[in-house]
């Protein structure tokens, strides 16, 4: 297949996955991922390092939508940077150990456990899960802990942690709104981390591809972020306009497919 042929495809993944971001308020790694993964497989490149370099290119590309979208927020006064700081240690640690632990899976555990993900993201959609605020935000050392959770289970599956840190900014009686804006820059740690764990931990893993750098695949991540970029916007302006609630039904529907076809490739492969 010649090269413009994937780099279409890699601009495909990105307008889609940036789109539905923006629609949904949701990172696009849970779309990213599979959908890279199947473009990787299909292009030839080394099968135990699939979706390594999915996992690795998703989380950097999500630094480039992240910055986009804590500027929106924040210019609406959305961002809680306070919580961010005091959050964000244990963020970059956890991203980290997140890192390690991809890196020392194999191909076939990190699938099924990404596709159990996918499930869970599904569910929350259908279901709306929103836990009632309980509490206020905990100490110090219980923002660390908290942080490294969130960044470790965010960098293993390669998402902006929207899904993890609104549900539990909400439990502490921060209001909706404030906890999207303020999960939007949460995403920046995780992504740098996480990027900086799956460069590192793959600079040595042999049959990469030329042109990657670790487990970030660059012609991917280019074309990728690039159109992302420009739809997350225009998914943003139609979630005002849209029945959003009706779409999630169908976008969960697309998640559940993704992680089926993930878990019949690796145990019914065709």
């Amino acid at each position: 297949m010649l090269w413009t042929t994937w780099i279409f495809a890699y601009i495909a993944i990105g307008l889609c996955a940036g789109f539905l971001a923006g629609l949904f308020g949701i990172g696009g790694g849970a779309l990213m991922v599979p959908l890279l993964a199947m473009a990787f497989g299909a292009h030839g490149l080394a099968s135990e390092h699939v979706l390594h370099l999915a996992l690795g290119t998703s989380m950097a590309t999500i630094i480039f939508t992240s910055v986009s979208s804590a500027r929106a927020h924040d210019r609406h006064g959305a961002v809680e940077w306070p919580v961010v700081f005091r959050i964000v240690p244990g963020i970059l640690l956890g991203a980290m150990v997140g890192t390690v632990l991809a890196a020392r899976v194999s191909s076939r555990s990190l699938a099924v456990f990404f596709a159990l993900f996918l499930l869970y993201v599904a569910a929350q959609m259908v279901v709306n899960i929103r836990p009632k605020p309980a509490r206020q935000l905990p100490g110090t050392i219980g923002m660390v802990s908290v942080g490294t959770l969130i960044g470790a289970l965010s960098a293993l599956v390669a998402i902006g942690g929207g899904t993890l840190t609104v549900p539990f900014l909400t439990w502490c009686n921060v209001r909706v709104q404030t906890a999207i804006g303020t999960s939007a820059a949460v995403g920046i740690p995780i992504a740098i981390g996480g990027s900086i764990g799956y460069v590192w931990n793959g600079l040595h893993a042999t049959n990469l591809p030329p042109y990657s750098i670790g487990f970030i695949y660059l012609p991917a991540l280019v074309f990728v972020m690039s159109a992302s970029m420009l739809m997350a916007p225009v998914g943003a302006r139609l979630a005002h306009r849209l029945p959003v609630n009706q779409l999630k039904r169908y976008f969960a529907l697309l998640l559940v497919m993704l992680a089926a076809k993930m878990l019949q490739g690796l145990f019914f492969p065709l």
